[in-house]
């Protein structure tokens, strides 16, 4: 079972897409990043982009601790029709699914409409290797609010990302088998 963590949804449950296309970011890792980006003042008022969303679990903890608006991007039809069945369950206001794949969403007019991202959530499937990641967080950078926030989360077993030159090094938090880069580029 996969749930909210904390905000105006907490403890509500979201449903996830069947098989093992998707690997849901666990509720303990979700509870110690949104704590830690609480506390930086990275959720509150954010508009913020879940890059390979999944069921959408990381973009919807984000709304429902406060962020302003909220895009979920997902390639597979089951996983964004998941997505699109947490959003409308849970009611958050100002979050959308988008049904598309990442690379293209950020290249389109979409991605660029209405200021620079906040906070950005890239949790791709281990099947993403590191030289298409790396051309997801360059096509990032000019998408980026001043001040924003970077996570990627891959395994704890993968190599740093390869961030843009302009980016300084990223901070690395492991939680079992998960790590965590928090950057602010």
């Amino acid at each position: 079972m996969t749930r909210i963590v904390a905000g105006t949804a907490g403890g509500r449950r979201l449903k996830v897409p069947p098989g093992d296309t998707t690997r849901p970011t666990s509720e303990r890792v979700r509870e110690a990043l949104f704590s830690a980006l609480d506390a930086a003042g990275a959720v509150e008022g954010a508009r913020a982009l879940d890059l390979y969303a999944g069921s959408g679990a990381l973009g919807l903890e984000a709304a429902s601790r406060g962020a302003r608006e909220v895009v979920l991007v997902e390639a597979a039809r089951t996983a964004a029709g998941t997505a699109r069945a947490n959003t409308t369950a849970l009611g958050l206001p100002g979050v959308r699914v988008e049904h598309e794949r990442v690379e293209r969403f950020l290249a389109g007019p979409r991605a660029a409409a209405g200021g620079g991202w906040d906070l950005v959530l890239v949790d791709p499937p281990y099947a993403v290797d590191e030289d298409a990641l790396a051309g997801v967080l360059t096509a990032l950078e000019p998408l980026l609010a001043d001040g924003a926030t970077v996570v990627v989360e891959r395994s704890a077993r993968s190599p740093q990302p390869r961030w843009p030159a302009s980016w300084p090094p990223a901070r690395l938090r492991r939680y079992g088998e998960t790590g965590v880069w928090v950057v602010r580029p």
